[in-house]
């Protein structure tokens, strides 16, 4: 799988139900693979398409987030304390209202340097890309 926005992410933009620039924005690190979870860009509508034992840590708000000429960038994010175990191949980032059955997904990602990843117990940093498209341009 290729980095990817969600369908239903890409509609609410259209339909006005994500405001990336003032919602809480954030990221959660996901065990793919062996049984875990398998994206679905066209169906996965929310957070909880996720099982919550694929979702291994979880970011706080993005912070200085800015979405010049329909790319959207934000500060370098970091999961906290990830406690060790299996390799988590992808970043989903989400809309969190606070309900998993109501946060929106927004963006896969699994093609970047350092993922997947073996979390150690430590913490890991999410470097977004600076070219052009930054974390994603719509």
């Amino acid at each position: 799988m290729a980095n990817a926005l969600y369908d239903h992410g890409r509609e609410s933009f259209l339909k006005g139900e994500i405001a990336i620039a003032t919602d809480n924005i954030k990221a959660v690190l996901v065990q793919t693979g062996g049984g875990h979870y398998v994206v679905d860009l066209a169906n996965d509508q929310f957070l909880s398409s996720i099982a919550v034992g694929d979702r291994i840590s979880t970011s706080a708000n993005f912070t200085t987030k800015t979405t010049t000429a329909g790319v959207f960038d934000a500060d370098d994010i970091t999961f906290s304390a990830v406690p060790a175990g299996a390799a988590d191949g992808a970043v989903v980032l989400y809309d969190d209202t606070g309900v998993a059955g109501t946060s929106r997904l927004i963006a896969y990602i699994d093609t970047a340097t350092g993922l997947p990843v073996t979390p150690s117990g430590g913490d890991i940093i999410v470097k977004w890309d600076n070219g052009a498209n930054r974390i994603f341009k719509l």
